[in-house]
């Protein structure tokens, strides 16, 4: 018969194999788990801006339309003082928004305007002075950075570009403004929900990059949803979304990958 001893070591000796056994799966205790995870958007506090950097808060929020379609929603809010953007356009060789981040050395990535079959532009596009295509005429808007370093973002049925009197360094240009003036604009557009990207400006001059992944919401739906947030938003433009809607960051702590589906031809930096 075993003795007293013996049955205490092999019911320690069970108990450590099961422990041993936990610490090879997801299974472990959080308390038991010493290892530390990477800061993701989803776990970036709700509704609390977080900075990220020097010019570079991070909020997550869940948005839900009239219709019950919702998402939670990643929003960039970049002090132009403080952050500088570019456009990267290279259209014979598009990749993936991961790769744009390894090749720029940017501290975020997003998706830009619409793009062809080929690549190009559908409007005009301005990387570092070199433009490309033709600007939309009496429709859309334009996300720019002039030769004094100026950012702004403006309805082109507004105020039309002129290549006569501009000194445009950066630009990407799509459709359609979803907010002017503070109030929401009215549009011909697709009902479907599609994934959504939205460049705005807020009413102190922030800029706002706004991804939302999923196919939640229609373009009504997702205009309706930025007049009635407290981001106060002064200007909105759709940018291209579906297949290619992406966001990336690295900066701090803070580490954003929602990747486009397709690669991309056009992105907006931000170092």
């Amino acid at each position: 018969m075993p003795t007293r001893n013996t049955r205490f070591f092999s019911y320690f000796l069970s108990c450590l194999l099961f422990l041993l056994s936990l610490s090879s799966c997801d299974a472990l205790p959080a308390a038991l788990n010493t290892g530390t995870a990477t800061p993701t958007s989803s776990e970036t506090p709700l509704n609390v801006w977080t900075k990220a950097a020097n010019g570079i808060e991070i909020r997550t929020e869940d948005w839900k339309s009239p219709g019950n379609n919702e998402d939670r929603v990643t929003i960039l809010r970049l002090d132009p003082q403080h952050i500088h953007l570019s456009i990267g356009y290279q259209p014979q060789f598009p990749v993936s928004l991961n790769e744009w981040m390894k090749q720029t050395h940017a501290l975020a990535v997003i998706n830009g305007g619409y793009f062809d079959d080929k690549n190009q532009p559908t409007g005009l596009l301005i990387a570092n002075g070199q433009a490309h295509g033709s600007s939309y005429q009496g429709f859309g808007g334009m996300l720019a950075v002039n030769a004094q370093g100026h950012l702004e973002l403006r309805s082109l049925h507004d105020q039309p570009y002129n290549p006569d009197n501009e000194q445009i360094q950066q630009a990407t240009q799509s459709s359609p403004m979803l907010v002017l003036n503070g109030q929401r604009t009215s549009f011909n557009a697709n009902a479907a929900s599609e994934r959504r990207t939205v460049a705005a400006q807020d009413k102190q001059g922030r800029l706002l990059l706004i991804v939302s992944p999923k196919e939640a919401f229609s373009l009504d739906e997702l205009a309706d949803l930025l007049i009635s947030s407290d981001l106060s938003i002064q200007t909105a433009l759709n940018l291209d979304g579906g297949a290619s809607t992406g966001m990336y960051l690295r900066a701090g702590n803070q580490n954003v990958t929602i990747d486009s589906v397709t690669t991309l031809p056009i992105v907006i930096i931000i170092k």
